[in-house]
């Protein structure tokens, strides 16, 4: 199964996600639910780089990959990533609708910053 962790301060803000493990809804290689994943997920990692300018911290290997939310003084970059990883939540939770049975999503909140 694969489990897609979101970590939020309390103000609901998101620090970083996390996703592990893999689908076996098919073979390697043709695991649409995989694929699915890994392609909202880096996406949405490669869209607040390219969009905003701002880099994400990442650690990808088969089966994982970590991202932590870049930081921003600027407000409007701030919101655009936030934007864009809850858009990235909005697509995931599209793929959990039809595949409950190979993927979930959780959330968990720590004190600001952590």
């Amino acid at each position: 199964m694969i489990t897609i962790t979101i970590v939020r301060n309390v103000e609901r803000v998101i620090i970083r996600f996390t996703v592990s493990g893999h689908a076996f809804h098919n073979d390697p290689g043709k695991d649409i639910v995989c694929a699915g994943v890994s392609a909202v997920t880096i996406g949405a990692v490669n869209a607040i780089e390219k969009l905003t300018g701002l880099v994400p911290r990442s650690y990808a290997k088969s089966g994982l990959l970590k991202a932590e939310a870049p930081q921003s003084s600027d407000p409007k970059r701030h919101d655009q990533v936030q934007l864009l990883l809850e858009g990235m939540i909005a697509a995931l939770e599209s793929i959990v609708e039809e595949y409950s049975q190979y993927v979930k999503i959780q959330e968990t909140f720590v004190e600001k910053g952590g």
